[in-house]
């Protein structure tokens, strides 16, 4: 699935997301969502997303 579309992103779901200052090395970091941020049904970046531990970021990939 895609994080690139809003409908694939449910709270609860585990994802991995780049946080802004991570986004020139791609580091990644791994967490479940509590809020999805972006209110558009696709961004090219992927969604932004709250993680339950507070970090916020772009949807890079989706664990199920």
């Amino acid at each position: 699935m895609s994080g690139n579309i809003r409908k694939n992103i449910t709270p609860g779901l585990r994802v991995k997301i780049v946080q802004k200052p991570h986004q020139r090395t791609g580091q990644l970091t791994e967490g479940i969502v509590k809020d999805i941020l972006t209110k558009s049904p696709t961004h090219p970046h992927g969604i932004k997303v709250r993680l339950e531990s507070g970090i916020v970021g772009r949807v890079q990939e989706i664990l199920g």
